[in-house]
């Protein structure tokens, strides 16, 4: 039995978390992945990226994206024990943009102090993720004895 989770505990768990990895692909039709540290506002996530960087090439030449959220699990009285990460995985569109359209309190959420550098603003674009039909998960909503159980730990949610 799949684990039913609503939209609302799903986009909870992604709000608390910080990194993702974006799945996209080249002009040549190769994958490529990359880690980014990300925020969410109004049910997108948004992180930046240098203006020339090759996740900026790719994504606008073709801005059909994935991103899978790892959420660690641990046992708190046996932190050495590995788990593996609970995950949340998304399929969305992306877009590009210079990172002086952003409003300052999201440059700031995605830049932190660098939001004041005018410098590191004009070499920077932000992409907006916009997630679209289902978060699959594994592993969200479950106790670690029923994250053994793929029945179980597998979920699904509409973004």
């Amino acid at each position: 039995m799949t684990t039913q989770l609503s939209s609302g505990q799903v986009w909870q768990a992604i709000e608390k978390e910080l990194f993702a990895v974006i799945g996209m692909v080249t002009a040549h039709q190769e994958s490529r992945t990359a880690g980014v540290m990300y925020t969410v506002r109004d049910r997108k996530l948004y992180f930046s990226t240098h203006t020339s960087a090759w996740k900026t090439r790719h994504i606008t030449a073709n801005p059909h994206v994935s991103a899978t959220i790892p959420i660690a699990k641990r046992i708190p009285v046996m932190p050495w024990i590995k788990i593996p990460a609970a995950t949340i995985t998304i399929s969305g569109t992306a877009r590009v943009f210079p990172a002086s359209e952003v409003s300052p309190d999201l440059l700031r959420a995605i830049l932190g102090p660098l939001a004041d550098d005018l410098h590191a603003i004009e070499e920077t674009s932000v992409i907006e993720v916009t997630p679209a039909g289902d978060f699959i998960t594994y592993g969200v909503g479950v106790s670690l004895r029923e994250m053994r159980d793929p029945e179980i730990a597998r979920g699904r949610a509409p973004v």
